[in-house]
C-alpha cells in the first residue's frame, strides 16, 4: 500500500510545482537573480510552511474524518471541493499572471547570501495564503478515508508529495 500511496503523490507534487502563483514567480525570479542555493533555500521555506499547514489540517480534520469515514457522501463533497478549488485556481491563474507581469522586478533588499532571510521570505509568502491550508485540508478529506486514516500511510503520502514537489522545483530552478 505504501508504494501505491507514493505513486498517488507524484501527480500532486507535479501540480504543486507548476501551480501558478506568487511562490512560482518569486522562485523563478530568485533563481535567476540570486542563484540555485538562494532559490533552494527560498523553496525550503515554502515547503516548511506546507508542513505546518499539513499538520494543522491533519489535526483539525482527523476527528471529523473518524466520525465520517464510512459516509460515501464525503467522497462526493471532497470531489466537489476539489473541482471548485481547481476552477477557482484556473480562473485566478490568468489574473495572477497578468498582475505578475505588470509588477516590476521586486527588489526585496535580501542579499544573495542571506539564506535565513530567503527561507523566511518563502515561508511567509506561502503561510499568508490561507488557500494553502484549504488545499491541504481538501487533500486530507479526500485521501484520508482512502488510507483508513492510518497515520503512517498519511505521513508517507504527504512526505512523498512534498518530496516530489521539491524535486520538480529543483528542476525548475535549474532550468
Amino acid at each position: 500500500m505504501h508504494l501505491h500511496d507514493i505513486l498517488t503523490a507524484i501527480p500532486w507534487g507535479l501540480l504543486l510545482a507548476f501551480s501558478i502563483g506568487p511562490g512560482f514567480f518569486v522562485l523563478l525570479e530568485t533563481s535567476i537573480l540570486k542563484g540555485f542555493r538562494a532559490a533552494l533555500v527560498f523553496d525550503l521555506g515554502i515547503v516548511f510552511s506546507d508542513i505546518i499547514f499539513i499538520l494543522i489540517a491533519y489535526l483539525t480534520t482527523n476527528q471529523l474524518l473518524e466520525q465520517l469515514k464510512d459516509n460515501p457522501t464525503l467522497f462526493v463533497i471532497g470531489g466537489i471541493i476539489m473541482l471548485s478549488y481547481g476552477l477557482i485556481s484556473f480562473i485566478l491563474l490568468k489574473r495572477n499572471f497578468i498582475k505578475q507581469q505588470e509588477i516590476e522586478i521586486d527588489d526585496d533588499n535580501i542579499p544573495k547570501k542571506n539564506y535565513l532571510g530567503l527561507f523566511f521570505k518563502g515561508f511567509f509568502l506561502n503561510f499568508i495564503n490561507i488557500g494553502v491550508l484549504g488545499f491541504w485540508m481538501m487533500i486530507i478529506i479526500t485521501y484520508g478515508p482512502q488510507m483508513e486514516m492510518n497515520t503512517s500511510r498519511i505521513t508517507i503520502f504527504f512526505a512523498a508529495i512534498l518530496l516530489f514537489y521539491l524535486i520538480f522545483d529543483i528542476g525548475k530552478i535549474l532550468l
